[in-house]
């Protein structure tokens, strides 16, 4: 038995450990003034890259830099203030065919400074003598090209603030919505439009009618919620006439039913609208002028719309539909060729200034017309331009007896016409 003296059974004392020195306040103040002068470096040559080379990167390279750089904390987000971006590109993009025009503001240099001349009387009256035409012009076309924010558009075009970009935006809505409206063409050039569906083998048509989507964030439509547009279009995607501003939560026929195309073709004092020569077809038949409607739409005798699945389908009624869709597929192109060349269109739109949106809708929609009148190419369309057919309530009321004979009769010619080739 061990006792306490006894040598040859000891305790063995466990190693002691080392305790972490605490790290120095210095060292640590070393760390992070080394990591801040990292970041004061990288954002420096950052935003000299930037100043340095804004006029010749693609504007969504710009606007993703800046919003990388306005990521970071204070100070190395702060972007310099530099001179107006428009008077350094207007020196800088002289020659009419310099593609930066239509990467910077969707449209190219002659049919900007023609829009300028159009608007410039209207914008002098709207405007403070701090906001000169050309830069509201171009600021207001910037972000109705690539969607972006005013304290972005007032930083880049050397604006006071974000309420000097709005005035200016919107001071240009209402500039082209006053000045440009008679672009809507469908009650003075009837002929045209015409000869036009004459070409796709829609005689005496007057036009296309469809709706269009443009998306709401907020719960004011309810979930997923939109401003649903009517358009009549021709047979080279011009609109014709334009009813905006619609919550996606209303029947499409009610809608329609309350818009001046519906009111003006229904009400018999109103002008010849609708009303013009018949069109003698190859069996002896004649028809009136018309329209080409959707599925959602009631069958009137100047509004003819497909042949639903309940009536009697032969090969005039398939190549009537064939003919009707090719119809509709104007409208979702007219649609999503505006989105395309006008990327705010595209995205949804802040829900507190949504009295706002459906003029800037139809001011896309008269540029867009505008830039088809002066031969500016025109754009790949977007993907969700106009409601596909299955996302409209279709109309189950009864169709007009005489609607019906006059889609009968066209079916028919239709059908002979495709035998013949």
């Amino acid at each position: 038995m061990a006792t306490a003296g006894d040598s040859s059974n000891p305790i063995t004392p466990k190693p002691a450990t080392k305790k972490r020195k605490p790290r120095k306040p210095k060292l640590a103040a070393a760390t992070a003034q080394h990591v801040i002068s990292i970041l004061n470096t990288a954002s420096s040559a950052a935003h000299t890259f930037l100043s340095q080379n804004d006029l010749y990167l693609l504007p969504s390279q710009s606007l993703q830099l800046e919003s990388l750089l306005s990521s970071l904390p204070p100070p190395f987000s702060q972007l310099p203030s530099q001179p107006s971006l428009f008077h350094r590109f207007a020196s800088s993009a002289t020659l009419d065919f310099d593609q930066r025009w239509v990467q910077f503001f969707s449209v190219s240099r002659p049919n900007f400074y023609r829009l300028l001349s159009l608007l410039s009387p209207s914008l002098v009256i709207f405007l403070p003598s701090t906001i000169p035409p050309e830069t509201a012009l171009a600021s207001a076309l910037y972000r109705l090209a690539h969607g972006a924010c005013y304290k972005t558009v007032a930083r880049k075009f050397g604006l006071d603030s974000s309420e000097a970009a709005c005035l200016a935006f919107y001071s240009v809505c209402k500039a082209v919505n006053d000045k440009l409206g008679d672009l809507f063409e469908f009650r003075r050039d009837l002929e045209r439009i015409v000869v036009g569906f004459g070409w796709i083998s829609l005689p005496n048509c007057c036009g296309a009618l469809g709706f269009g989507r443009f998306g709401v964030d907020g719960e004011i439509f309810g979930r997923n919620g939109s401003i649903l547009v009517q358009a009549l279009v021709d047979s080279e995607g011009r609109f014709l006439d334009i009813s905006a501003g619609w919550p996606s939560s209303m029947e499409p026929v009610a809608i329609f039913r309350q818009t001046r195309l519906y009111l003006g073709v229904e009400d018999s004092r109103e002008s010849e609208l609708l009303k013009g020569p018949t069109y003698r077809l190859s069996d002896g038949c004649s028809i009136p002028q018309y329209v080409m409607g959707d599925s959602c739409f009631p069958l009137l005798p100047w509004l003819l719309t497909p042949y639903s699945e309940q009536d009697s389908f032969g090969s005039a009624e398939r190549e009537f539909n064939v003919a009707h869709s090719r119809a509709m597929e104007l409208v979702s192109t007219a649609f999503g060729r505006v989105k395309a060349r006008w990327q705010l269109l595209a995205r949804s739109w802040k829900e507190d200034s949504l009295e706002f949106f459906p003029f800037v809708i139809v001011m896309g929609c008269v540029l867009h017309n505008f830039l088809i009148k002066w031969g500016e190419p025109l754009p790949e369309e977007s993907v969700g331009g106009c409601l596909k057919e299955e996302e409209l309530l279709v109309f189950e009321g009864e169709g007009d007896e005489t609607g019906q004979t006059i889609r009968d009769a066209l079916a028919q010619h239709l059908s002979l016409a495709s035998m013949r080739k």
